[in-house]
This record gives C-alpha cells, structure tokens and sequence, in this order.
C-alpha cells in the first residue's frame, strides 16, 4: 500500500510538472517580419516576463494612454483583453489608432516585437498568466 501511494504521488507530481511546462507558449510565428520567436527559451523567455522588455514597455508606454481613466480617448486594455491570435493581428495588420496616429514610431521595431511577445504570451487564452509572474 505504501508503494501504491508513493507511486501516485508521483505520477500527480510528474502530471502537474508537465502540465505546467506545457502553459508557457514555447513560440510564436510573427507575420509582419516572417520570422518565429521562441518564447520560452533563451532572452525571449525572460523579456517576455512582466519585468522584460516586453512587459515593461506595454506599462510604461502603452497602458500610459490606455489605462482605465485616461484622457486620451484610448480604451481600456490589458494583456487579457485579446487572444494570443488576436494580439498578432493588432500588431501585423497595425489597424489600431495607435499605429495609425504615430503612436507606435516612438517605439523601435523590436520594442514593437516585444511588446507583441509580451501580449502573445500573456493573453487571453494562454495559461501561462496562471503562472506567478
């Protein structure tokens, strides 16, 4: 009986590793530059951290105009209020007023790829925000 429940104890254990292993996104394509971004290995998995570049430029420069009481006209986001497919086409199709208006010429090329990163990893319909950022 020992050995019994010594072994399910495991499997559990080795389910719930596995399991969180599999939340984090591990890539993601990006249309507008062609190119695949692997998310959870390398600089990519930590810059796609709140505390990366990705996570700190969404605070600093976007939620500065889209926070919730904002004078700018903006609607409210936050990296929930998309899917990860959904974050991809704000930033490869740039329809949003942000791209549109110059907002977006502030930032660099690759601060746009990470803040996508960021948002793709965060999003929605990812299980990695369960994670303890």
């Amino acid at each position: 009986m020992k050995h019994l429940t010594l072994g399910v104890i495991c499997f559990f254990t080795l389910a719930v590793t596995a399991l969180s292993v599999y939340a984090t996104p591990a890539k993601r394509f990006d249309a507008k530059t062609g190119t695949c971004r692997i998310l959870n290995d390398g600089p990519l998995e930590w810059e796609t951290r709140p505390w990366g570049e990705g996570g700190r430029t969404f605070k600093q420069v976007c939620k500065s105009c889209h926070s919730r009481e904002n004078n700018q006209g903006a609607s409210f986001l936050w990296e929930e209020s998309k899917t990860s497919r959904g974050w991809n086409n704000v930033f490869a199709r740039q329809r949003a007023r942000c791209a549109r208006d110059g907002v977006w010429a502030k930032l660099s090329d690759d601060q746009l790829l990470m803040v996508n990163d960021y948002l793709y990893r965060w999003s929605s319909d990812s299980l990695d925000r369960t994670d303890s950022a």
